[in-house]
């Protein structure tokens, strides 16, 4: 895919989780999140990579409310795996290999569309929250309520509200993630490649 749609656009929760769904149907077993997200770890800077190491998902709708489709899955699926941990060492190994600087954390979806205020971030500060964005929770939720091998990295294309004086700006976000894009290219494509050993 190229883009996603997002929560805050104003779709329903199940129509935003609808492509990873349909992937699954189509046959696809792994499923590669990507974002661009606030970075809450005081370590992070503008152009940070972050390997998804669990999620928060208690601000945006799940994605599961109302019937449960059996088809797809059990009613209360196990939360306690989401990111396969076979995936996370090939992505982790092969930014080694390439000299790429990748962090890892807990990642939190909001809904946005407005960027998050400081109170907010000190909050999810507290809960050992890393960064933070506006979408990929959900989409998590779905692929492993259906059974998928889930994976992300995260883009911290700017440090979040309160760790630094300036304003947040969306232009801010898209000249980061253009100056990391060369990096997150090659780490994607290289570790989607090895996936297939996996399949």
């Amino acid at each position: 895919m190229q883009g996603r749609v997002h929560y805050y656009e104003g779709y329903p929760i199940t129509d935003v989780v609808l492509p990873a769904r349909l992937m699954k149907m189509m046959g696809a077993n792994v499923l590669f999140l990507t974002n661009a997200s606030g970075g809450i770890n005081p370590a992070f800077h503008a152009g940070s990579l972050m390997l998804l190491k669990d999620h928060v998902s208690i601000f945006a709708p799940n994605p599961l409310i109302g019937a449960n489709i059996e088809e797809l899955g059990t009613r209360f699926p196990d939360m306690s795996h989401v990111y396969d941990e076979e995936l996370q060492e090939i992505i982790r190994s092969t930014a080694k290999e390439n000299d790429i600087e990748l962090f890892e954390g807990i990642y939190a979806q909001l809904t946005g569309p407005s960027f998050e205020s400081p109170a907010e971030i000190q909050l999810l500060h507290k809960l050992g929250v890393s960064a933070v964005g506006m979408s990929t929770v959900v989409e998590a939720i779905a692929a492993n309520h259906m059974g998928m091998k889930i994976c992300g990295v995260s883009c911290v294309s700017n440090l979040a509200a309160g760790m630094n004086s300036a304003p947040l700006t969306h232009e801010e976000v898209q000249e980061a993630a253009n100056a990391v894009a060369p990096k997150f290219e090659k780490l994607l494509v290289e570790s989607i490649t090895k996936f297939r050993e996996l399949i």
